[in-house]
């Protein structure tokens, strides 16, 4: 079965703003997914539907073979984590600890298996210290930690990311891009929406292009990150080494390189070629 299927989704906000036009695309089970494209471009809109925040104004999505049409937000969000943005919309109760525990409650889950979880999800993004904190006394970069403990707690088969890098330093960065690759090895769908294309580079998944609320590329992480003109109308900056690698595309390298042990390993077969 299919986790998520948009079919002809359009979607404009109650100001006449028109977000989405006719997109279409399916993500199977257990597939990562990053959604990419200059602001505006519709790519938080789509992560909104997912959870039924939003509902198509045409069109028909589908998450897990459901129609979200026919579904609350209660009932999505056993499917769907969405971690917003801005981290502080998640936010209501008075301590980091009931946040994170909320949910966890709300799904019935027993007060033995809340506080294993609660426990083991602070202190993975190293918030342990803050347990009794208010959620609002927290740095930008450690409401977003929280927003993603909340989520990663209760284990949704799908996980919705809305710009998880920000705010966050390399320790961290590095932390997220281990979390994401050890859930999707569980078994679970991720979609993000990110402008970070050193983190999307490393994590290598399926990029979705989106511009103006169209898809305008869809394909495999070396294909579309290389593309340097696909990249310019989504008003995205390459990755440092794929310009590196564009300036020496006379020399006959190969195009879709991101990573340096690659970029160092074709250089070296090249000279060595070279001095046959």
């Amino acid at each position: 079965m299919q986790a998520v299927e948009f079919d002809k989704v359009s979607y404009t906000y109650p100001s006449g703003v028109i977000a989405l036009k006719d997109v279409s695309f399916t993500v199977e089970k257990g597939e990562v997914v990053v959604l990419m494209g200059e602001n505006g471009s519709g790519k938080t809109t789509i992560l909104k539907h997912l959870n039924g925040l939003l509902k198509p104004t045409q069109g028909r999505l589908y998450v897990e073979g459901v129609d979200t049409s026919n579904c609350t937000v209660a009932q999505l969000s056993t499917k769907v984590g969405l971690v917003f943005q801005n981290a502080e919309n998640m936010f209501f109760e008075s301590t980091v600890w009931d946040e994170v525990a909320f949910a966890l409650r709300n799904f019935g889950f027993s007060e033995d298996v809340v506080r294993r979880r609660v426990e083991w999800a602070l202190k993975f993004f190293d918030l342990d210290g803050y347990a009794s904190q208010s959620p609002f006394t927290l740095s930008g970069g450690e409401k977003k930690r929280l927003a993603f403990a909340i989520v990663l707690a209760w284990s949704p088969p799908i996980i919705a990311l809305d710009e998880p890098t920000i705010g966050q330093d390399s320790l961290q960065k590095e932390k997220m891009l281990h979390m994401v690759r050890l859930l999707n090895a569980q078994g679970h769908t991720i979609l993000m929406a990110s402008h970070d294309v050193e983190f999307v580079a490393d994590l290598r998944p399926r990029i979705i292009l989106i511009s103006s609320g169209r898809i305008v590329a869809d394909g495999q992480c070396e294909d579309v990150l290389t593309d340097l003109e696909v990249l310019r109308r989504c008003s995205l900056v390459p990755p440092q080494l794929v310009l590196v690698m564009d300036r020496l595309r006379d020399l006959g390298l190969p195009k879709n390189i991101l990573e340096v042990s690659e970029a160092v390993k074709a250089i070296s077969e090249m000279i060595s070629h070279e001095h046959i």
